[in-house]
């Protein structure tokens, strides 16, 4: 089985992750994918493949014979797809020999992917896209990455490519940001994973947003309105002047690169109660705390002009800068840029602009630089890949392990 046919057998399974949901893993589709899985990596040739009782599934490939000392490699992709966008009833489709022309997603709803908005199209002219029916994302991530990881462990098998021990893990709930929560570094054995669960093809990634999320609660006093002067204090109002002082530059539609922002996810209430969700991001550590200090001097200033506790806040740190812990063994990301070269492909090593399991993974004692899996316009009906940057992922995956096992 190639990589595209496991990647059209995997998007089948509709796996959005639920955060409602305290459990793990929050759906049981994720559940059903997991034991697939564990069935694909046996099939493949892996050893020991399992799922344990939260739905992580681990195995490894033995080393080759003269090879059982050294480095543990690892690879790992996560299973749920965003629940930003729906993955039920996924009805995607294939585009031989792409022209290089506007997408017709999906007639019907004239739903159209149009280069002149996603102009990274043009680079695909004559390659085979999967794209979607417009009614729904795709899932490559991350199933492409899985369909990856799996098909190069069927090569090493297959083609019985020298190699030390190789772990491989795959986990539930990445897209709410749980992916980590329960994974078992010492179980697992690696010395180090690349996660496979970046965008285009070349994409290197080692460092990432530091990252929390604010919920701000304003309290007011509702009286009616014909009786309000100097009584009423409407939360909705009070809620909008907090919102108002913080810097408008500073949100995801006006930055890029390194630059934080704080984003405004939801706003929910009415005069007596309101409640804004944030999510604050910055690569800087420094600047990152400097942030949530400048959430607690507003909080101060509304409190000390309306009243005690009419704003409350609650600030929770998600997770940090993998590039703290990766700059202390960057000969990892030196094996992941080598193998791009050997394999045709210019490494792209950007700043990531979220976060992966491989950020909270890095500080749980297991570095982990994140790989792009090829994919374009993740968490939405827009959502495609090339085949040709899936199996060039595959070469990829195969070269690393080459370069550690040559070690």
């Amino acid at each position: 089985m190639n990589v595209t046919e496991r990647f059209f057998k995997y998007i089948k399974i509709n796996t959005q992750s639920d955060e409602n949901n305290p459990h793990c893993p929050s759906t049981d589709s994720q559940r059903q994918m997991a034991q697939l899985l564990v069935e694909e990596l046996k099939k493949a040739g892996a050893d020991n493949a399992y799922m344990d009782e939260h739905g992580y599934v681990y195995a490894s490939i033995n080393a080759s014979e003269g090879m059982e000392h050294g480095d543990v490699i690892g690879f790992i992709a996560h299973m749920d797809t965003a629940p930003a966008f729906s993955g039920e009833n996924m009805n995607p489709q294939l585009i031989e020999n792409y022209d290089g022309t506007d997408i017709i997603l999906n007639k019907e709803k004239n739903i159209v992917m149009k280069v002149s908005e996603f102009g990274h199209l043009s680079q695909y002219k004559g390659q085979t896209l999967i794209v979607t029916d417009g009614t729904t994302l795709l899932g490559s991530d991350d199933k492409a990455g899985i369909a990856e990881i799996i098909t190069a462990v069927n090569k090493i098998t297959e083609e019985h490519i020298p190699h030390k021990e190789i772990k491989i893990a795959f986990t539930p709930d990445e897209e709410i940001g749980r992916g980590a929560d329960l994974f078992d570094v010492k179980r697992f054995g690696a010395d180090y994973a690349y996660t496979i669960d970046g965008g285009q093809l070349g994409e290197l990634e080692y460092e990432n947003f530091n990252a929390a999320s604010i919920k701000v609660i304003v309290n007011g006093v509702n009286i009616h309105p014909g009786e309000a002067k100097n009584k009423m204090k409407n939360a909705v109002l009070m809620a909008m002047e907090f919102n108002s002082m913080l810097p408008p530059a500073e949100i995801p539609a006006c930055t890029e690169g390194y630059e934080g922002f704080y984003h405004l996810c939801e706003i929910k209430g009415d005069e007596s109660r309101t409640v804004l969700s944030y999510i604050l991001r910055d690569h800087s550590m420094k600047k990152f705390q400097e942030r949530k200090k400048y959430v607690e001097n507003i909080t101060n200033y509304m409190n000390q002009k309306y009243g005690e506790k009419t704003v409350e806040i609650v600030i929770t740190d998600s997770y940090y800068n993998m590039k703290e812990k990766i700059e202390s063994c960057m000969h990892i990301v030196e094996y992941a840029r080598k193998a791009m070269e050997k394999c045709g492909i210019t490494p792209s090593v950007i700043p990531i602009r979220g976060g992966t399991d491989g950020a909270r993974l890095s500080y749980m004692g297991l570095p982990c630089p994140n790989l792009s899996t090829g994919g374009h316009n993740f968490h939405g009906k827009y959502e495609y890949i090339p085949v040709q940057s899936m199996e060039k992922m595959v070469e990829v995956i195969i070269e690393i392990i080459r370069i550690v096992s040559d070690i």
